[in-house]
């Protein structure tokens, strides 16, 4: 992988089973204060970062990484990682770190997080954001744009984490739409909440593609690729397909080699299709009127990005080689991907419990367990009781590290905010921590502004700096 990328996730939280009586909504903050100020594992921030982050709110974590309270969902955005195996990692961490503050405060057996994207009883939704780094001399052609909208219409027959149901398809439709026939299972928890493909403001108006241009980093060199079509992946390997592929086809983009002739004639609607059709056609309409399989899109995606990028490194080639593995394995024989592709599992897995009860896909009960598929408890998650095949166990594996909850990626600017995490927990003074940059007091502050250098020197230098200037000047009143 070939440039910096991280994952945000808002989690859900349950309460069940004999326990304090306050409800669900009090615990993502109670397990937030645990792990800033018990555990000591982040330094929470001392200032607004919006009108909606007030000083305590949330802050930023030993391993690079953030963890926040965003509209009563408990989120883990992950620091920046150079590499596939990392971003895997850190993602991971998000849960560690979760699973850990309820053990800790010994509420696990009647508290949990859930890792997943849809509320069954309201209806609401909440996100899995991709951010990917990219060169500031990007061109985003509407050529370019409609081939990567393609991909990630379609890139949910490997990345989608499966659900029981549907939601209202169109957010601000009043009426469901004529002849909705009802919908058993579908691909991916977003698809039904995505009512846009191209849009700025994300809480009412869900895009495919965020188009806020935010770069958190030096604007005249980079900018940020925000996607918010994403499910919350269970399974290691799937996330990093969902990354690793979608990389991909970024370097492509850059390069000007994209495959060409891919637009769709709406990327909204082919979303909501591909996700919701039972028989595994998965057809897309191109802008042409021409129709095409998701799979035979992902293969045209997949031999461009072989042709231009296979040999680049080790990773790469795992990437290209997984990729291929998971598209034949769709169409040949989807049972060898149990444990690797998210709605694979989860429908395995209800399916056997279907035919086990007698029941059928309208039995409340499926919800349930729909839900219980994302617990990111290894007690109690559905997900941990399937052991995948010998290549997608290995990999499930063995990017599972403990360590990643403290200590942040080595290769990238995670590694010198961890440094001034660390540095800032020992101290009385003010601090500011952002993506970007560090701070001291209103005055002093270090510009943070290439994801790709570690800054470890720098900020060093910056803090040691700091805390002499600290025992210089007089305290307010002296002279």
């Amino acid at each position: 992988m070939d440039r910096i990328a991280g994952i945000e996730t808002e989690y859900g939280c349950l309460t069940g089973g004999e326990g304090p009586p306050s409800g669900a909504e009090a615990w993502p903050a109670r397990v937030k204060n645990y792990l800033f100020r018990k555990a000591k594992l982040g330094a929470l921030d001392l200032h607004y970062r919006d009108y909606e982050e007030p000083p305590g709110n949330g802050g930023f974590l030993l391993n690079g990484g953030r963890i926040y309270l965003d509209m009563g969902h408990i989120e883990y955005a992950s620091p920046e990682c150079l590499n596939l195996r990392d971003i895997v990692t850190y993602d991971l961490a998000g849960d560690e770190l979760l699973q850990g503050g309820l053990a800790a405060l010994g509420i696990s057996d009647y508290v949990s997080f859930i890792k997943n994207n849809v509320d069954h009883h309201t209806g609401a939704t909440f996100g899995c954001h991709e951010n990917y780094l990219m060169k500031r001399e990007a061109h985003f052609t509407p050529t370019a744009l409609g081939t990567l909208l393609a991909f990630l219409a379609t890139r949910q027959i490997f990345t989608g984490a499966g659900r029981v149901g549907q939601a209202n398809p169109l957010g601000f439709d009043f009426e469901m739409p004529d002849g909705d026939a009802p919908v058993d299972f579908q691909l991916s928890q977003r698809a039904d909440h995505i009512v846009n493909d191209i849009y700025q403001w994300v809480q009412f108006n869900r895009a495919i593609i965020n188009a806020r241009d935010e770069p958190l980093a030096d604007y005249r060199k980079f900018r940020r690729l925000h996607l918010l079509i994403g499910d919350s992946n269970m399974s290691p390997f799937a996330t990093a397909l969902k990354i690793g592929t979608t990389a991909c086809v970024l370097s492509l983009l850059e390069h000007g080699l994209l495959p060409r002739d891919l637009s769709l004639l709406d990327a909204v609607q082919s979303t909501r299709d591909v996700s919701r059709d039972p028989t595994r056609a998965w057809l897309v309409r191109l802008e042409n009127e021409t129709t095409i399989g998701s799979i035979d899109v992902q293969w045209r995606f997949y031999e461009a990005a072989y042709k231009h990028l296979a040999g680049t490194d080790n990773q790469t080639d795992w990437l290209l080689e997984s990729w291929s593995f998971t598209l034949d394995a769709l169409e040949r024989k989807p049972d060898t991907l149990i444990g690797g592709v998210d709605w694979v599992t989860k429908k395995w897995l209800l399916e056997t419990f279907m035919s086990a009860e007698n029941i059928r896909w309208d039995d409340p009960w499926l919800q349930s367990l729909d839900l219980e598929y994302h617990n990111i408890n290894p007690a109690k998650g559905l997900f941990f009781g399937v052991t995948g095949a010998k290549r997608i166990g290995e990999w499930n594996s063995s990017v599972r590290r403990p360590e990643a909850t403290r200590i942040p990626p080595i290769d990238t600017r995670a590694a010198g905010r961890g440094l001034a995490v660390e540095w800032f927990q020992k101290r009385t003074q003010p601090y500011m921590i952002n993506w970007d940059s560090i701070a001291t007091d209103s005055r002093d502050f270090l510009v943070m502004g290439d994801p790709f250098e570690t800054y470890n020197v720098e900020v060093r230098q910056f803090l040691e700096a700091a805390a002499v200037r600290a025992r210089t000047t007089p305290a307010a009143g002296e002279s």
